[in-house]
């Protein structure tokens, strides 16, 4: 089940690589109210150092190259399997924790879908009932994308590997603008962070595209491998569709993503963690935070047997963004 938290992290994430509609807008999650959600602190705050001026490149090629190592790596991606560790904290009302759950999944994907098992709740195993279940909802999953990806092909039509429209670099520089790219070292490698801002008159064509519309951030990306490695964005405005029946999010809801090299041969996500408030008809409700930390990473083959001889990846330095 992916959590509503995770939907905002990847709604800027894996847009600006056209993948936007991915994960947006699907699960159910809960989370702690926050005071006041804020938008991140100053880029310059939390980037890492600055080094030597060499000149920059340019920023819509470089998001294009983005776009393409996205699509490259999915083969690559397919063959691994991961765990998940997402902490819900529920909101007495009053600002205080009312309830806190903890839900480990593995992630990976199915016929060519990425898709997630829970495995844990609270610290403990699912029942037999419970993981078949599980095993079901992830059937259901897979035919429906498989089906929505079958439509879009038909209409000619750019789609994500769940079946949902893709958001293309092109449109995003339509619906936006790129700009402040500077050179930044993070966790020793060189990096081009740019700043991101929706134009809120931009002509759109789909939910994803309405949610991208209203949407600040900062993109790190690594300048060798042209991979986003770090993204921490939020909503400037209150953002709703259909008057706030179809969905509604407040503004400063915030949202962040790192992810880290796995093997030397494939990024893959560390951590995602979000803030603030927001609803979707009766797919999700999130009013509060919510973090997921991601590790264990393994190669399995398509019947998820871990491959012999291939243990867990040791995890880099545990990312600490903190996109309040």
């Amino acid at each position: 089940m992916a959590v509503a938290c995770k939907a905002l992290v990847l709604a800027i994430s894996i847009g600006w690589t056209g993948m936007f509609t991915a994960f947006a807008l699907q699960s159910p999650a809960g989370g702690v109210q926050a005071a006041a959600p804020q938008p991140p602190e100053p880029a310059t705050a939390q980037e890492g150092a600055k080094i030597e001026d060499r000149p920059l490149p340019d920023i819509p090629t470089l998001m294009r190259a983005v776009e393409a190592n996205e699509r490259t790596s999915e083969a690559v991606k397919k063959d691994y399997i991961f765990r998940s560790v997402q902490t819900e904290e529920h909101s007495d009302g009053h600002g205080g924790v009312k309830k806190t759950e903890t839900k480990e999944y593995d992630e990976f994907w199915v016929q060519g879908v990425p898709v997630q098992r829970m495995t844990k709740k609270d610290g403990k195993e699912l029942s037999e009932a419970e993981k078949k279940k599980e095993d079901e909802e992830i059937d259901k999953e897979v035919a429906k994308a498989k089906e929505r990806r079958a439509k879009g092909d038909a209409k000619g039509k750019e789609t994500t590997p769940r079946g949902e429209d893709e958001i293309t670099v092109s449109r995003l520089l339509e619906l936006g603008s790129f700009t402040n790219a500077r050179r930044l070292q993070m966790n020793g490698r060189d990096t081009i962070a740019v700043d991101f801002a929706g134009d809120p008159k931009a002509k759109t064509r789909n939910r994803g595209e309405d949610v991208v519309r209203d949407l600040v951030g900062t993109a790190w990306v690594d300048e060798q491998d042209k991979v986003l490695v770090k993204v921490q964005g939020y909503f400037l405005n209150n953002f709703k569709i259909g008057g706030g029946i179809v969905a509604n999010i407040q503004k400063g809801t915030s949202f962040g993503m790192e992810q880290r090299k796995v093997n030397d041969e494939v990024w893959l996500p560390a951590l995602l963690e979000g803030r603030g408030e927001a609803r979707a008809l009766l797919l999700f409700k999130f009013d509060g935070s919510l973090r997921a930390v991601e590790s264990d990473y393994r190669k399995f083959r398509a019947t998820s047997t871990i491959l012999p001889g291939v243990g867990m990846v040791k995890p880099a330095a545990s990312p600490t963004s903190n996109p309040q």
